[in-house]
C-alpha cells in the first residue's frame, strides 16, 4: 500500500520504525499547517521555516514520548507553538505577515458575534494584530486562529485561567478599537 493512502496512525507507526519515506510523507502532510502556525507567532518567514523544520526533527527523534499515534498532529503543533513562543520572547520584534483575504468574526463567551469583520482584508487584521502587545497578539492568535480553548492557552502561556480570560477580553477590545480606525 502506498504511504499516501495510510491514515495518520499507520503512518506514525512506520515513522517509529525509522522509515524515512514515512517521515517524508508525514512532513508533506503537516508542514504547511505547522509553518503557518509558527509564522503567525514569529512573524518572520525564514525563522518560522526554521522553527517548523526543527519541530519535525524534535518530533521524529522523540516519537517514543508520544503515547497515541492519532495525536501526532496536535503534539507536533504544541512543539511548534512552544518553540515559536520561545523564539518570539527572545526576539521580541513585531513584523508583518502577508496573506490574501480571510473571513474573521470575534465572538463573546456565549458565541454571540460582537463585531463582524468579514469584509476586512486579512492583511489589515493581521497587521493590526501585530500592533498589539505581544501577549495580546499571542493569546488572540492561539484562540481565534489556532482554535485553542482557555485551558489550553493557560498551559501554553503558563498563566492562570482568570488571567487568560482577562487577557483575551482585553486583547479583543484592543483589537476592536484599533480596527475602528483602519
Amino acid at each position: 500500500m502506498s504511504l499516501t493512502k495510510l491514515n495518520t496512525e499507520q503512518l506514525i507507526a512506520k515513522c517509529r520504525e525509522q522509515d524515512q519515506n514515512a517521515q517524508l510523507e508525514t512532513y508533506n502532510r503537516y508542514y504547511k499547517a505547522m509553518y503557518n502556525t509558527a509564522l503567525r507567532i514569529i512573524k518572520d518567514s525564514a525563522e518560522a521555516e526554521d522553527i517548523m523544520q526543527e519541530a519535525f526533527l524534535t518530533a521524529f527523534t522523540k516519537l517514543a514520548m508520544l503515547e497515541d499515534n492519532k495525536l501526532f498532529g496536535a503534539w507536533l503543533k504544541r512543539i511548534v507553538i512552544n518553540s515559536s513562543l520561545t523564539a518570539s520572547r527572545k526576539n521580541n520584534i513585531h513584523r508583518q505577515v502577508d496573506i490574501e483575504t480571510v473571513e474573521y468574526a470575534l465572538t463573546d463567551e456565549d458565541g454571540v458575534v460582537e463585531e463582524d469583520l468579514t469584509s476586512i482584508k486579512a492583511n489589515t487584521v493581521l497587521s493590526t494584530l501585530n500592533q498589539l502587545k505581544d501577549s495580546y497578539s499571542t493569546a488572540l492568535s492561539l484562540h481565534l486562529i489556532e482554535g485553542y480553548d482557555h485551558e489550553e492557552i493557560c498551559q501554553i502561556m503558563n498563566i492562570s485561567y482568570s488571567n487568560c480570560r482577562t487577557l483575551l477580553s482585553r486583547a479583543k477590545e484592543s483589537l476592536r478599537k484599533k480596527l475602528q480606525f483602519v
